[in-house]
């Protein structure tokens, strides 16, 4: 009896494992293609723009720049919907005095492709293309990452070197959030991806904000604080409240007066590096 019980777990546990791992994908992109809203709908001047990847797609895109802004913020949004479904936050940026170019990776919204690892990084790296084609400098460019979208801003910024990176909801690594969800199961075994943030943090050297909640449901506090850990100073944490979706929302005035800050700092920091190295030269 005991070895036929064995059995069935054994059995249970190998359709539970193989079942986790060739729906992975599913798991982590929920990408919807109808985008409900634009910029216009908030009163925002936007202009549609199409990016071109290093691998030949066409991604969806829409710069909304701010009224005599200095800085420009590179959004990579999270895992779910499209870019239509971050307006709330473009709409802070725009408040704030920023540009903002918010963009959809391959499979979502109207970009070509479909999602995966290695795409979702190559599209970032074609967003930062068509900004500095623009003639926006490095020094006036900050990459923000959001969920998901947090693995894929740290991978960018160590290899492009912005003024700044800002990471919210952000996981250290898909096998990390995996062990904390199904300790039970051979996570570093079955993982199909990496998204591998907290690797990417330690090679920045530019000034890094990490935005948490301690309510956040779907990527547990512990991630953002042990990303602040691994982070080179100059670095700050925000801790904000709320769930994981709407947290930016719930801690309205908080969330936004950091920004503030954190953007002077950043802007004050690009022109004081600029001046020495002009000074060297």
């Amino acid at each position: 009896m005991w070895l036929s019980i064995g059995l069935v777990l054994l059995v249970a546990y190998s359709i539970l494992g193989w079942s986790l791992y060739f729906l992975q994908s599913s798991f982590v992109y929920k990408p919807t293609k109808e985008l409900l809203y634009n910029p216009g709908d908030l009163n925002l001047t936007y202009e549609k723009v199409v990016l071109r990847t290093e691998d030949g797609l066409k991604l969806s895109a829409w710069f909304i720049p701010a009224e005599n802004a200095r800085q420009t913020i590179l959004f990579c949004h999270g895992n779910a919907g499209n870019i239509s479904h971050r307006l709330d936050t473009a709409n802070i940026f725009n408040e704030l005095g920023v540009n903002c170019l918010l963009f959809d990776y391959r499979g979502y919204g109207n970009s070509q492709g479909k999602p995966t690892e290695e795409g979702t990084y190559l599209d970032a790296e074609a967003a930062w293309d068509w900004l500095i084609k623009r003639g926006i400098e490095p020094e006036q460019i900050i990459i923000f990452g959001r969920s998901l979208g947090g693995s894929i801003a740290s991978h960018l910024a160590a290899k492009v070197h912005p003024s700044g990176l800002v990471l919210e909801s952000n996981f250290t690594s898909y096998v990390d959030l995996g062990l904390k969800f199904y300790p039970y199961m051979p996570i570093r075994l079955f993982a199909r991806f990496d998204y591998n943030a907290i690797d990417h943090i330690r090679k920045i050297d530019c000034p890094i904000l990490i935005i948490h909640s301690r309510n956040d449901e779907v990527i547990p506090f512990e991630f953002g604080l042990k990303l602040y850990d691994a982070a080179k100073e100059p670095k700050e944490f925000l801790e904000i409240f709320g769930s994981h979706n709407d947290g930016f929302l719930y801690s309205g005035q908080v969330y936004r007066d950091t920004w503030t800050k954190w953007l002077g700092f950043v802007r004050e920091r690009s022109k004081s590096t600029r001046l020495e190295t002009k000074t060297i030269s």
